[in-house]
C-alpha cells in the first residue's frame, strides 16, 4: 500500500472537511483520517490503487469524526438536548391528537407515566421532523414499538429499535440546533 498517496488523500480530505465544520481542526482530522486508514488496511489494501475508494473511505472517516466532535460540543454547550428517554416518552405520546394532548396539560398521564407540560408539543413537532429523517427501518422499528406500543418480535428488533431511538435523538437535537443556529 502507498501510505504516501494515502497521506496525500487524507489530508486533502482533511483541509477539505476542516473549511466545512468549523468544531474540527485539520490536523486532528488528518490524523483521524490515517488512524482509521490504518486501522482498516487490510480491507484497503485490496483496492490501494483505487483513488476514488480511498478518498470515500477518507470523506467517511472524517465526516463521523466531525459528527461526534460536534455532538460532543452541542452535549457541553449548555443548551437544552433531547436524551433517549424524552425521545420515548414523546414517542409514546403520538397515540394522542394534538387535541388531546391540549386538553391533557398539567395533568399526569398514565401511559407516560409523567405530568404533561407545554414542552410536549415542542418535542412532538421536532420528533415529527425527525421522524422524516430516520432511515425506513428505524422508523419502522420506533413506531413499531414505542408508538404503537407493541413487544419487539425478537431481540434483534429490540436492539434495532434502540439504535433508532438513539438515532432519533441525534436527529431531534440536529434539529432544534439548527433552529437555533438560524433564529440567531
Amino acid at each position: 500500500m502507498d501510505w504516501e498517496k494515502v497521506n496525500e488523500i487524507s489530508r486533502k480530505v482533511a483541509g477539505e472537511l476542516a473549511r466545512k465544520w468549523p468544531v474540527v481542526e485539520l490536523d486532528d482530522v488528518h490524523q483521524e483520517i490515517m488512524l482509521h486508514m490504518m486501522e482498516q488496511r487490510s480491507h484497503l489494501e485490496k483496492r490501494a490503487d483505487d483513488h476514488d475508494f480511498l478518498r470515500q473511505v477518507a470523506w467517511r472517516a472524517a465526516k463521523s469524526y466531525a459528527s461526534r466532535e460536534q455532538q460532543q460540543k452541542d452535549l457541553a454547550d449548555g443548551q437544552y438536548f433531547y436524551t433517549p428517554d424524552e425521545v420515548r416518552t414523546t414517542l409514546k405520546s403520538f397515540i394522542y391528537t394534538d387535541e388531546e394532548i391540549g386538553e391533557m396539560i398539567g395533568r399526569k398521564d398514565d401511559l407516560t407515566r409523567c405530568r404533561i407540560t407545554d414542552n410536549i408539543t415542542s418535542a412532538r413537532i421536532d420528533a415529527g421532523v425527525a421522524l422524516r429523517k430516520l432511515k425506513p427501518e428505524y422508523k419502522e422499528a420506533v413506531t413499531r414499538t414505542y408508538i404503537y406500543g407493541l413487544p419487539p418480535a425478537s431481540p434483534g428488533e429490540a436492539k434495532s429499535a434502540q439504535r433508532a431511538v438513539d438515532a432519533l435523538s441525534t436527529a431531534m437535537n440536529a434539529h432544534i440546533r439548527s433552529k437555533a443556529r438560524s433564529a440567531q
